[in-house]
């Protein structure tokens, strides 16, 4: 049965964290919704343009099945804004399925919600994970859950295989 999945992105994200994923999700049957600050176009940090499908202000987090948060620039844009927040804190408190990569679980900590959890991510982001109270192991996919995360560009196949059979 195909699942709805809410991706949350903005501008400088990392386009391949975001093509890749999104792509593998839309091949195994699944249906994905960019959601971003407002309906229009972001542009990934080697400028892929994205549609965004919805804005945060028209989405709740009980039409989805699971979320996406890719990396690069963009999850540190999203947490300073409590909308994006308040719409993850709903699947990590909801234990629904929860995926991102490198610099995604930015947002996440911004949630509290991460003290306990067993996750990676990018180099420079264990660390604040790590202050945040979760267990840092670094490997190319973690998974604790339904909480799946990643660490860099050449980890996304195997996040991409996790993912997958996740939403299976």
């Amino acid at each position: 049965m195909a699942k709805e999945v809410a991706v949350v992105v903005t501008d400088l994200v990392e386009d391949v964290e975001y093509t890749e994923p999104v792509e593998a999700i839309k091949a195994a049957g699944h249906n994905v919704t960019t959601i971003g600050f407002e309906e229009g176009t972001v542009e990934g940090k080697h400028g892929t343009k994205i549609t965004i499908d919805k804005s945060i202000a028209d989405v709740k987090p009980e039409d989805f099945d699971a979320l996406f948060i890719p990396g690069g620039f963009s999850p540190d844009q999203l947490r300073a804004d409590q909308r994006f927040v308040d719409f993850t804190k709903v699947f990590l408190a909801k234990n629904k399925l929860t995926a991102s990569i490198c610099h995604g679980p930015q947002l996440m900590i911004q949630t509290g919600l991460v003290h306990g959890r067993t996750m990676t991510s990018y180099l420079t982001v264990q660390p604040d994970l790590y202050y945040a109270g979760a267990r840092i192991e670094d490997e190319s996919v973690v998974i604790d859950g339904n909480l799946i995360t990643s660490r860099e560009p050449k980890d996304i196949p195997a996040f991409n295989e996790a993912v997958v059979k996740a939403l299976a």
